[in-house]
């Protein structure tokens, strides 16, 4: 018989805890986080943070939520202990934020973890303390209610740990990033931090709004759009910086799934998608998002520190917020314009007037009415040529003169603005003109200047355009009306094998897109049509960079996921170039499509089409006033 060594054994339960401590607290803000998550499940209207050296010397939590028995005190520090779930259906469905009965067991191990509590209806408080897994006795303590929670010098018996920590600034940093998220999350409960003694805020219960201003600051909340939508199953609610406040990183970017904060990346997927044709370049996008559904349909059991979920229907999911992102970023009142209100409220104010009703129910059409959409439909430009008539009437009201007939740029015929019209002009002291204003002349060949009630507008004319086709485009390409328009001569094209191939074979979507092909030899095609919305196309050019885009996603793949980039793309050979001399009719045109444009704040690119100069901003230039 031999005396073998065993290899197998059965760990410490202090070593095993100090193990799994490695997965739940890797650092002073996994510690905190952990405890403010029990502290909100106890149903606290208060919390208080109090942090020693970046959390790594102390981090104590007082709350005052519903608090612990005193005989449950040596329970709430075992492992696998818990008051959130029983069966197995409670943990498909959990609605807590904590569940697993980890996180005490843990700081119990590897710190001098105290905790004092005073459960509802209780005589007084007791305290339990335990250090590096020895515990104490149970000792009565004065505390009016709720818990208090202490975890001091973190990784004091596992060194070797405690030298991955940074500096106290760096820990502090990543604490008070955990606090923050807490109190985004709960706008309805107060919440303090102190460090090093130190109280460095605290916000009272309030709006969620306000509660998003005072954690991401006022710019934020002046520049961003809100969100309320709701489907079947999912729900969401917050706000979403505009493109002009995109930030260099993504130190602003908050999303939360049923109350927990969580980096998801089918989510932020989604949410980089829906600002993938206004954000320019590597600029992120700022936000604090609240996405609610039926707790069933969502796996918040996937990593210990349960910032990573799992959906059952996970395209649902994905739509649903892309979607209700992207409807946002399309109506934002400031999202086409970097200092000023949406030019599409100025027409949506005056088509406002028509919805009164007279006594008998039918619809007054004032001659207001009538004469904002004469004004409307006059300075309608054909959008890809540029040569809509110039609004003579609205000049001529503003200069007090006469108003003369103009003639319309879609159908020929005569107007006349109305008298009422120049009349309310005038006593409004023009600050009903449209939100571009009226285009004063061209800089360089580049650039469009333009007087509205505000100051001075300044235009990027080819990324303005080029917006405005994009969304053309697209909103043909939805409705299947991307028409031909036939050549007056088809343009020959030489391919190679591959591309004669696909051109062979993908037929039906260069037809989706409003092109006419044809072999005319084993290397060669005829264009004999384009999109009729883009005269002035280069068909060369933008038909290889098609049959690129099909050669590495397929059709089908290219009309969905490819679908704007392959638009914009288009809209981007066709829009006006830069160094085309425009006369002030088309400078107009432009003006006006602009304001009809969803998300022309932006050109397909992300960058800024237009700017705003506040004459009182001139005024200080020139010193005038002084």
């Amino acid at each position: 018989m031999t005396n073998a060594i065993p290899t197998i054994r059965i760990l410490p339960e202090l070593l095993i805890n100090q193990i799994a401590a490695g997965e739940v607290v890797e650092r002073p803000a996994a510690a905190l986080k952990e405890l403010l998550e029990n502290s909100l499940d106890a149903g606290s209207s208060r919390i208080d943070i109090d942090l020693a050296q970046g959390g790594i010397k102390r981090i104590r939590v007082a709350d005052d939520g519903r608090g612990i028995a005193a005989e449950e005190l040596p329970l709430a520090v075992a492992r696998h202990a818990t008051s959130k779930i029983r069966v197995l259906d409670d943990l498909e469905r959990v609605a807590s934020l904590g569940f697993r009965g980890e996180a005490l067991a843990s700081l119990a191990a590897i710190s001098r973890l105290s905790i004092s509590s005073r459960a509802e209806g209780a005589a007084h408080a007791s305290r339990f303390e335990v250090v590096g897994g020895e515990a104490s006795a149970i000792e009565a303590a004065a505390l009016e209610r709720g818990t208090v929670v202490s975890a001091e010098d973190l990784f004091f018996n596992t060194p070797a740990r405690r030298k991955f920590l940074k500096t106290e600034a760096t820990e502090f940093g990543h604490c008070e990033d955990v606090a923050q998220r807490l109190a985004l999350a709960v706008p309805d409960v107060a919440v303090s931090l102190t460090h090093n003694g130190r109280r460095l805020w605290q916000l009272h219960p309030g709006e969620p709004k306000a509660r998003v201003a005072a954690i991401l600051g006022e710019e934020f909340s002046a520049a961003s759009a809100e969100i309320d939508e709701r489907a079947a199953t999912f729900s969401i609610v917050g706000w979403v910086g505009l493109p002009r406040y995109s930030r260099a990183g993504r130190d602003q970017q908050y999303l939360f799934v049923n109350g927990r904060f969580v980096r998801d990346k089918l989510l932020v997927h989604a949410i980089r998608e829906a600002y993938s044709d206004v954000l320019h370049g590597g600029r992120h996008p700022a936000y604090a998002l609240f996405l609610n559904l039926d707790p069933a349909m969502v796996d918040v059991n996937v990593h210990p520190t349960k910032a990573e979920v799992r959906f059952r229907d996970s395209r649902a999911a994905h739509q649903f917020i892309f979607h209700a992102l992207n409807k946002a970023l399309s109506l934002s009142a400031a999202n086409t314009a970097p200092a000023v209100a949406n030019p599409l409220d100025w027409i949506t104010r005056r088509s406002g007037q028509s919805q009164q009703r007279g006594p008998g129910g039918q619809s007054a059409q004032t001659s207001n009415m009538q004469s904002i959409q004469t004004w409307q439909r006059a300075s309608q430009p054909s959008f890809t040529q540029l040569n809509a008539r110039e609004p003579n009437a609205f000049y001529e009201v503003m200069r007090g003169e006469t108003t003369a007939p103009f003639s319309d740029a879609n159908n020929g015929t005569n107007t006349v603005i109305s008298e009422s019209w120049r009349s309310e002009l005038n006593s409004q002291d023009h600050q009903e003109f449209p939100p571009l204003g009226f285009a004063l002349a061209q800089l360089h060949g580049i650039y469009i200047l333009a007087q509205n009630a505000n100051g001075l507008v300044l235009v990027d004319m080819h990324a303005a355009h080029e917006r405005i086709v994009y969304e053309k485009l697209k909103a043909a390409l939805d409705l299947n009306q991307l028409a031909s328009q036939p050549l007056i001569a088809p343009i020959a094209m030489a391919l190679g094998e591959r591309d004669m191939a696909l051109v062979t074979d993908h037929r039906e979507f260069f037809e989706q897109l409003g092109f006419d092909l044809a072999a005319i030899s084993p290397t060669e095609i005829a264009i004999r049509a384009g999109p009729a919305m883009l005269p002035t196309l280069d068909a060369n050019a933008m038909l290889r960079e098609l049959l690129d885009d099909l050669a590495e996603h397929g059709a089908s793949r290219a009309l969905t996921e490819k679908r704007d980039e392959i638009l914009g793309t288009m809209a981007c050979h066709s829009a006006v170039r830069a160094n085309r001399q425009l006369a002030i009719p088309e400078m107009n045109a432009l003006l006006r499509d602009m304001e009809a444009t969803e998300r022309s704040g932006q050109c397909n690119h992300g960058r800024p089409t237009w700017y705003q100069f506040a004459l009182h901003d001139l005024d200080k230039l020139f010193m005038r006033g002084r």
